[in-house]
């Protein structure tokens, strides 16, 4: 694993397309999200970064999903890391209780698009897909034990950054001017399709 930040693609973006394959055995694409604001959330099954917002990333999911689209998506490289095939996710979605749709990405183009560089990554757009935020979902981390394992219970996670940018573009107003990058493990690229923003594979 290497740890690594986002690229904190420029305030006022817009949203790039994308239609994918769900665990739900449907296509979603950006265009269902019309007129509404879109958290974007890349993600996968087996970082233990992602393992440690997982039930806050649901929740904010669950409590918002009435006002905001949600979507998930995994870019990882399956053939390298099974842990987050499609079969993987289904069964991820199974057991996290997730209601949005967690999407494969399975030729990475659209983390390519989006400038994803990380898992987790987030990216929050206003009503008209323009990015109002990018970067962490909240200060938290995982404690690091040692190789492999990792204690989420020394410093759970809140979502009270995302959930504060959420409540400012529902509110029609900027969220907060200063945001950080999120932190986790590398988005797997498979090898040959690095993109000029993370040359190289850890």
């Amino acid at each position: 694993m290497a740890l690594t930040e986002s690229t904190m693609l420029k305030l006022g973006s817009p949203a790039p397309e994308f239609s994918l394959p769900s665990t739900a055995g449907n296509s979603v694409s950006k265009g269902d999200f019309e007129g509404q604001p879109l958290l974007v959330m890349f993600i996968c099954n087996h970082c233990p970064y992602v393992k440690h917002l997982a039930d806050q990333i649901k929740s904010v999911a669950d409590d918002y999903a009435d006002r905001i689209g949600v979507v998930g998506i995994q870019s990882n490289d399956t053939k390298d890391y099974p842990d987050d095939s499609f079969e993987k996710m289904k069964e991820e979605v199974e057991s996290r209780g997730y209601a949005f749709p967690y999407l494969l990405d399975a030729d990475q183009s659209v983390a390519r698009a989006f400038t994803a560089a990380c898992t987790p990554d987030f990216f929050l757009f206003d009503a008209d897909h323009a990015l109002a935020y990018r970067g962490r979902f909240d200060e938290t981390r995982p404690t690091r034990i040692e190789s492999g394992v990792y204690d989420s219970t020394q410093s759970p996670s809140t979502g009270s950054e995302i959930r504060a940018a959420i409540d400012a573009v529902l509110a029609g107003q900027a969220p907060a001017e200063k945001q950080y990058p999120a932190m986790g493990c590398n988005i797997k690229w498979t090898r040959g399709n690095e993109p000029d923003y993370f040359p190289t594979e850890s």
